[in-house]
């Protein structure tokens, strides 16, 4: 999409924040409605994250503003609110191929721009790496400003807490912005906090504070008076008594969507010595009321038309991996009123609202806090109960530690439902599920299984709930093949695979959904094929039997190569002193850039046509 000149006058001329900052400030209120217009009219034709960067318009103008960026460090956390900042930063033009291959990078992105600081795709991170930078900042001695900018939902994930305690005890010249879109705020309150916050953060009132404490460092009882006296003051009006005694001076809340009022607090804030704390209200999907109204809903979207103010309404022929979970999650739960059912703040993308409404109170969503989530299941399977953790692959590498001491160790019936296992497409490296069954099959105790279809997952997610001990099924995002999901629950037999073809010479032993792919190639080059369906423990009894009866072996994963399944079977081979060419696919050895599943398939040769090709070179 194009900028329109005559659409977006004062948009057109702004490429770069320092032409940004010719603008005289009472014209930046202009300049956010076009870039509000242009975001929407954006997104809405080429799909991506929208609430988030229409509540964070303001903000974004006001940072680049202010601060002399890029020299100045600015941090976005996660950002699925870094749009706006990317029109500003010289990809406004590109903005349309945002999320698709060769486009605009989803996040923030270091080989992208040089205003993209860090390269981010999980939350609750910009705090720690901006510390860091504060540090290396002072050792530089150049005056760089060093800015991170965090959700409401970001900062509640303990990693933010390190940070901020950590900075309180060293006191780094650094600012945290709090971008906080849980509600809104009303006008009179607005108002009343924005001329608070420009007296708290003046130069009249941190001289007398600074002063004063200089003046009472030799009399500590007085000292202490005059702090409690100053929290109890603005802990009437505002509520950062939490971030004071973390070590920050705290300023807020502000209206963040009146850009000049914003400007005016940054700039007393720029110069302000030590670690600095501004809170900003905002409204997550601000200027469009379908995603004011529907945050939720219109935070990733796809294609649709503005006008119509609803999402396009797309019904699949088959449910998906999540909704195949959802469905059994509620089924499971009404044979079992032990079962607990926890989430890192991933409701709707696992398929659990059904679940969350019919059984309140056994549903735990403990939000951007993925080593909680996995030890408070740790605490209710000692107390009798089968926790079930429903977690993304890419979430889960955040929670190792805990998943191996907490669980593993213990040997403790913790269930793991692994969604977007495998290559997941638009959001790029950082969430492709490709390294989950590699750090999960090296971990005594385990129980390890890859569903080909949806009525596999379906058996496997039961037989994983039977299980006594830790147990994990890992499945793709999106739809499957279309299996036929088969209502009665039945455990599989631990360990053991199926055979889907009989073939000669070549045996291709498929974990998990490329099976379909697998089956195409299989028929055209008249080999074995075989649904392995345990990671761990493997079905050995099959191996031996097809390197017995094979001239080669290929095993097919959605996962990375190194460690994977197809090492595994390697491994067995090896201990058994059996010696036979095996040809490993899966995910090479680098991370995935971004591109739609079928694209990626493509690319690494792991649909049907690539994965032929693949054995035809490896036989020549």
């Amino acid at each position: 999409m194009t900028l329109d000149i005559k659409k977006y006058p004062m948009l057109s001329l702004v490429d770069f924040p320092e032409e940004l900052r010719l603008l005289p400030r009472n014209q930046l209120p202009l300049l956010c409605q076009e870039i509000r217009s242009y975001l929407l009219n954006s997104v809405s034709h080429s799909s991506g994250h929208l609430a988030s960067g229409l509540g964070a318009i303001e903000l974004t103008v006001a940072l680049h503003y202010v601060y002399n960026t890029p020299f100045d460090h600015l941090i976005w956390d996660v950002g699925h609110q870094a749009y706006p900042h990317k029109i500003l930063t010289g990809r406004a033009q590109k903005l349309g191929t945002i999320r698709q291959k060769g486009g605009v990078h989803p996040f923030p992105w270091r080989e992208e721009s040089e205003f993209d600081v860090l390269s981010v795709g999980h939350s609750s991170t910009s705090i720690s790496a901006a510390l860091g930078l504060a540090i290396t900042s002072n050792k530089e001695g150049k005056g760089r400003k060093v800015v991170s900018v965090i959700g409401d939902g970001a900062i509640t994930a303990g990693m933010a807490f390190e940070a901020m305690n950590h900075a309180g005890d060293i006191r780094p010249n650094m600012l945290v912005v709090l971008n906080d879109n849980e509600m809104s705020i009303s006008e009179n309150v607005g108002a009343l906090n924005n001329h608070l916050a420009q007296l708290l953060s003046g130069n009249f009132y941190t001289s007398i504070r600074e002063g004063g404490k200089k003046v009472l460092s030799n009399a500590p009882p007085i000292k202490e008076l005059v702090r409690r006296a100053e929290e109890h003051l603005k802990g009437m009006v505002v509520p950062g008594t939490l971030f004071e005694e973390l070590g920050f001076n705290y300023i807020g809340p502000v209206d963040g969507h009146d850009v000049e009022e914003l400007v005016k607090t940054l700039k007393n804030m720029r110069n302000l010595k030590g670690p600095q704390f501004l809170h900003v209200m905002t409204k997550k999907g601000k200027g469009y009321a379908p995603a004011e109204k529907d945050p939720i809903g219109y935070h990733a979207v796809p294609k649709f038309n503005p006008a119509e103010n609803c999402l396009p309404k797309t019904i699949p022929l088959s449910p998906t991996f999540s909704q195949v979970f959802g469905d059994w999650l509620c089924d499971m739960a009404a044979l079992d009123d032990k079962l607990m059912a926890i989430t890192p703040a991933m409701r709707e993308g696992s398929g659990m609202v059904r679940f969350s409404k019919e059984h309140p109170d056994r549903f735990f969503d403990v939000a951007i806090a993925e080593q909680h989530a996995v030890t408070l299941a740790t605490g209710m399977a000692i107390g009798g109960y089968k926790p079930v953790v429903a977690i993304y692959s890419t979430f889960l590498q955040r929670a190792y530690d805990q998943f191996i001491h907490d669980v593993c160790i213990m040997n403790l019936p913790v269930m793991f439902a692994i969604d977007r296992g495998g290559l997941v497409g638009a959001d790029g490296q950082t969430h492709q599920g490709a390294f989950d069954l590699s750090f999960m099959r090296c971990i005594p105790n385990m129980l390890i299984m890859a569903p080909s279809d949806e009525n596999e997952c379906r058996q496997m997610l039961y037989t994983a709930y039977t299980w006594n001990g830790p147990s994990a099924v890992r499945y793709p995002r999106g739809v499957g093949s279309g299996a036929l999901i088969q209502e009665k629950m039945t455990a599989l037999s631990i360990g053991k695979g199926q055979r889907r073809r009989e073939g000669e010479k070549i045996a291709i032993l498929n974990f998990g959904s490329l099976l379909f792919y697998a089956q195409e190639a299989a028929e055209n080059l008249n080999a074995t094929l075989v649904d392995m369906r345990f990671v761990k423990p493997l079905d050995t009894d099959l191996i031996g039997t097809l390197a017995a009866s094979h001239d080669i072996l290929v095993t097919l994963e959605e996962n990375a190569i190194a460690g994977g399944a197809g090492s595994a079977v390697i491994e067995y081979l090896m201990k058994t002193r059996q010696i036979k060419p095996v040809l490993q696919l899966g995910v090479p050895d680098i991370f995935i850039h971004q591109g739609t599943q079928k694209e990626l398939h493509e690319e690494l040769e792991l649909d049907a046509a690539g994965i032929e090709a693949q054995i035809r070179r490896y036989l020549q």
